[in-house]
């Protein structure tokens, strides 16, 4: 570590001496800016004590004042399980130090009794989430709360900005810049391509200093990939878990990451069934209960553990310096989150970070040695800018009305303030104040969507005290599905999963949830009344239960990076030789795709015609690629009958081929975002199913009232209504206009699918195949209905390559319950 001047102060400067540390360059540099009074955007490694040089300002503050009266510092994290921890860590050097400050957390898991408390007795230092921040703005007395606010400490932020999260909290932020001018603002992150865009967004029009701290030593990553041969298809990676358990087995302490919940339950289950030695193995994600969690981390955090299987829930902060290994299972879907998650291994700055990468078939492969080069050329993937959330907005403003009446022109300044705003029109702005108040002229006339009124001052204020309770249980802009509890027996509530999942499920039917195997008995009072399946029943095929929206995406960086690797073959060396074989024989049967183009392949199968089209645009905008070529092609009497589509590749079937370049050309015309698109947005369900999000978040469709909660049924119906009011009767309205810039931006994703038609203008090749290429096979394997055996492999390839083909189908041990992407047309 490097020392710098000027010293520390005591008892600081002990403390630091105790544990045998000299602060970092940058935490003092941290504290220079301080006492300058400046914002500041600190990028530092893990392990490189960001954290503490963001706490360390407040604590050698408030060393030096008497006992306060208000709060101090705010300290806001993505993670609930993030501001646990951190919270736990601070307690050490309070109490080493003898320093009488009080931190606490308050979080949706916070009781109740607490939170009032707080509200009467502020702690020095809060550490909270955006959602608990909106509340606590929303108070009566939060002007007076907030007054003397000194620091705000935002932590992980590129893990906030740029989702609805992020408006959110950019609105609370503006929100304490009007009520506490004086305070300082402080980001923290270790993974920012950009900083000086991140550090507008932190502070809206006011100046942010960057503090740049030195990297660390470069991570160790490697790819686990075994003796045999690497699985063609499937999404669990069950395959690696003899591998993944020997890992752990000669590790100190394992994080064992996934991508999914259902992923977490399998995989942990399985190692289980592996774990001969008896190694403490426990599993994390948010779905469980809180006190499960806890345990867990607690745990993690005494060094009674030897591996946590864990979901994107622990992979942003938590300290945990005695981790000796993080095991990535399933490719990362972006070079920042690989960063992220290997960060947590050795959290120290002097040592490397180790980590193994767990592809689950061979196009993973791909994308794990993708994103190793990544991380080593430091090309990390920024969250994407994009205009605040007109939802997010109408939220926003219903919860200020809550706190105090407020001005039109004082809240559109104010709201401007907010970096995904700035460029808001005052017309957009009191559309979407008109419809918090009114519901807007289609709804005007229903007392219910009457939210705010102007007293004798020509203020906007709440019309009915009833709305701020209804505010205070709707508030956020996570919106799931109706989740109910799952307890065992009649007792203990092991967590929740979502509803729809439940109503699929008879009883008798046995699941796995918190890593245990269930028996579903019945719901009741809105729970899933569970029991341990016994005899017969344990050896039944346990399903597992999916979450939607929980599948990452893959980044565009990343996806251009794996364009570059297929097409270099420079980069094959550093792949296990079945995945170079692979493309070897691809290269001979057909082609591979290039950086810039598109490849396409046509071949004949069973009695159908397949186009295979190489894009590595990602699912969403696969799937929106899929609808619209399929009534392209319907248009030009080639008859489709299906697709199905993946983060790398769309395949399509008809019954009649495509056979020229031409015609190649005109299906990928990039005027298919024009009427194409509007004619089938129009048609689909896709509006609905944003729109059902949209009038959530904005309020129009209550998920909660006192006392009840609806069904995700309830809700649909409600806002399958309201939807199709608006459409007729008032097709301009605010929350329609935010639905199709939802969609466009959301489960479509038409910004990257535009971007990549642009790209491949003039650079398709089109490739006809007498039969299934190598690197097509693993997409016919996601067609559920689509089966290769016995003789049909002798129509496919030549010897060798049958071979591969027979390998790629044998399949079976990784073929757990997931999520198809197949769609057939009616």
């Amino acid at each position: 570590m490097t020392a710098a001047a000027p010293a520390l102060p005591e008892p600081f400067a002990g403390w630091f001496a105790s544990r045998g540390w000299r602060p970092h360059a940058h935490q003092l540099a941290m504290l220079e800016a301080a006492r300058l009074g400046q914002s500041v955007l600190l990028v530092a490694p893990t392990g490189g004590g960001k954290t503490l040089a963001g706490f360390l300002p407040s604590l050698l503050d408030l060393a030096g004042q008497a006992q306060r009266r208000r709060l101090h510092t705010l300290y806001v994290s993505p993670l609930k399980a993030l501001a646990v921890d951190i919270q736990r860590n601070l307690e050490a050097p309070v109490a080493e130090m003898g320093l009488a400050v009080r931190a606490e957390t308050r979080t949706g898991d916070t009781p109740q009794a607490r939170r009032q408390r707080q509200l009467r007795q502020p702690p020095d230092i809060l550490l909270t989430t955006p959602e608990s921040l909106a509340l606590l703005l929303s108070q009566e007395d939060a002007p007076d709360w907030f007054a003397d606010l000194s620091t705000v400490v935002i932590d992980e932020v590129h893990a906030l900005a740029g989702s609805k999260r992020g408006d959110l909290l950019a609105l609370g932020l503006a929100r304490l810049r009007a009520l506490a001018p004086a305070h300082r603002i402080t980001g923290l992150s270790a993974t920012i391509d950009d900083p000086d865009a991140m550090a507008g967004w932190l502070a809206g029009r006011r100046p942010v200093r960057t503090i740049l701290a030195p990297d660390g030593p470069p991570p160790e990553i490697r790819i686990m990939a075994g003796d045999g041969d690497m699985p063609w298809s499937g999404h669990m990676a069950l395959h690696a878990v003899p591998r993944i358990y020997d890992a752990i087995r000669q590790a100190g302490t394992t994080l064992v990451f996934v991508n999914t919940r259902a992923q977490a339950e399998l995989i942990f289950r399985a190692l289980w069934h592996a774990n001969d030695d008896g190694l403490a193995i426990a599993l994390h994600h948010g779905s469980l209960a809180v006190d499960q969690r806890r345990r867990v981390e607690a745990a993690m955090a005494a060094g009674r553990l030897r591996a946590v299987v864990a979901t994107s829930s622990l992979d942003l902060g938590i300290d945990w310096g005695a981790v000796d290994l993080v095991i990535q299972t399933g490719a990362p879907k972006g070079a920042a989150r690989l960063v992220q998650r290997t960060g947590r291994a050795n959290h120290r700055l002097d040592r490397p970070s180790r980590a193994l990468l767990v592809p689950a078939n061979r196009f993973e492969v791909l994308e794990c040695q993708a994103a190793i080069e990544a991380v080593a050329a430091h090309d990390l993937d920024d969250p994407p800018r994009h205009a605040g959330g007109l939802d997010v907005l109408a939220q926003h403003l219903l919860g200020m009305a809550c706190c105090r009446p407020f001005t039109a022109d004082a809240m559109f300044d104010e709201v401007r303030d907010a970096t995904p705003y700035a460029d808001l029109t005052r017309t957009d702005f009191d559309a979407v104040l008109a419809y918090v108040a009114t519901g807007g002229y289609a709804l005007g006339g229903y007392d219910r969507f009457r939210r705010l009124r102007r007293n004798d001052k020509g203020a906007w204020q709440v019309a009915d005290r009833t709305h701020l309770r209804r505010y205070r249980m709707n508030i956020g802009t996570i919106v799931e599905s109706t989740m109910l509890k799952v307890r065992l027996g009649r007792g203990r509530v092991l967590g929740e999963i979502e509803e729809y999942f439940v109503l699929g499920l008879t009883p008798g039917d046995t699941f796995l949830f918190a890593g245990q195997l269930l028996q579903f008995v019945r719901i009741h009072e809105m729970a899933v009344e569970t029991r341990r399946p016994t005899g017969p029943d344990i050896s039944r095929e346990p399903q597992v239960p999916t979450y939607q929206g929980g599948r990452l995406p893959l980044t565009t960086q990343l996806a251009d990076r794996v364009r570059a690797l297929l097409a270099d073959k420079n980069h094959w060396p550093a792949l296990p030789p079945p995945v170079q074989e692979w493309l070897r024989i691809q290269a001979r049967r057909s082609r591979l795709p290039d950086r810039r183009g598109l490849l396409i392949e046509t071949f004949p199968r069973g009695g159908k015609h397949y186009l295979v089209a190489y894009c590595f645009e990602g699912r969403n905008a696969h799937q929106t690629l899929g609808m619209l070529l399929t009534r392209r092609m319907d248009r030009a009497g080639l008859g489709p009958l299906g697709f199905v589509a993946t983060d790398y590749v769309i395949a399509i079937w008809s019954l009649s081929p495509l056979t020229t370049l031409a015609e190649a050309s005109a299906l990928f015309d990039q005027d298919m975002l024009g009427d194409d698109l509007e004619a089938w947005m129009a048609e689909s369900s896709l509006l609905r199913r944003t729109f059902r999000n949209v009038a959530v978040i904005a309020g129009l469709i209550e998920r909660r009232h006192p006392g009840q909660e609806k069904t995700r049924r309830q809700v649909t119906f409600n806002a399958d209504l309201i939807y199709d009011v608006l459409r007729r009767y008032e097709p301009d309205h605010i929350l329609l206009r935010a639905t199709r810039a939802d969609a466009a931006t959301g489960l479509t994703d038409v910004s990257r699918l535009a971007a990549m038609l642009k790209r491949i203008a003039g650079r398709i090749r089109l490739q006809a195949l007498d039969r299934i290429s190598p690197l097509a096979v693993p997409i016919l394997l996601e067609v559920g209905r689509e089966s290769v055996s016995g003789d049909a492999l002798d129509e496919l390839m030549d010897q060798r390559e049958t071979e591969l083909v027979a390998e790629a189908l044998d399949t079976d041990k990784d073929r757990t319950p997931r999520t198809q992407s197949t769609a057939t047309l009616s």
